[in-house]
This record gives C-alpha cells, sequence and structure tokens, in this order.
C-alpha cells in the first residue's frame, strides 16, 4: 500500500515561489510513476506534472512549463513541486498521486488511471 503525504502549501503574493513537497511510504516500486495534479473550486482535477521516478522521465501541462520544476530525494521517497513566478490561476489544491501500471506508461496525464492519492495541500496566489 502507497500512502501519500503533501506539505508545503500557503498563500503568497502573485510573482512569489513555493516549494510542495510529497512524501512517500510504501514499495518504491508501486509508485514508479507519480505526478501533481491541482483542482480548483469548481473546475476538474487536472495534471501539473507527471514523472517517471525510475527514468527522470517528465511532462508538464503548457500552463506551468518554464515555471514549475520537479525533482526527488536521493531515497525516492520525496518528490518535490518547486513552483517559481505564482499566478492567482495556479491558486488550488494540490495533490500528490502514484500509479504502478505500465501498461499506462509514464509520465501520463490521464487523472484516472492514478490509484494513490495524498489528502492535498492549499495553494492560494493573491496580492
Amino acid at each position: 500500500q502507497v500512502r501519500l503525504e503533501e506539505s508545503g502549501g500557503g498563500s503568497v503574493q502573485p510573482g512569489g515561489s513555493l516549494r510542495l513537497a510529497c512524501t512517500a511510504s510504501g514499495p518504491a516500486d508501486k509508485r514508479y510513476c507519480m505526478a501533481w495534479f491541482r483542482q480548483a473550486p469548481g473546475k476538474e482535477r487536472e495534471v501539473v506534472v507527471s514523472f517517471d521516478t525510475r527514468s527522470g522521465g517528465r511532462y508538464f501541462d503548457d500552463s506551468v512549463l518554464g515555471r514549475f520544476t520537479i525533482s526527488q530525494d536521493g531515497a525516492k521517497t520525496r518528490l518535490y513541486l518547486q513552483m517559481n513566478s505564482l499566478k492567482p490561476e495556479d491558486t488550488a489544491m494540490y495533490y500528490c498521486a502514484a500509479h504502478i501500471n505500465p501498461d499506462f506508461g509514464c509520465p501520463s496525464s490521464r487523472v484516472d488511471i492514478y490509484d494513490s492519492w495524498g489528502q492535498g495541500t492549499q495553494v492560494t496566489v493573491s496580492s
């Protein structure tokens, strides 16, 4: 069983930065494909970035490309999302997710294939 826990959310002014962390526990082979999603009130959950923890392959949504980066620690138990140049439209609940099915491929933006989710951390960008 994979457990995921997000941290690092908060409130920041436009143009500011935040770093989110996803701490994972459980077998590493059960979380080879990890992702950050976000969901704003009244909107569908959308991918921010998907990341293959084995190869380092990654997919960023166009809305965050060039502003957000992803990294993991050496033990591959923490996944970091560095968010720079934040905009009000980045305001959302951010979720860490993982899937293990190689048939679905990784990275992947499909929300329905991720079967492990954290509780989420709120990011608010406003002046």
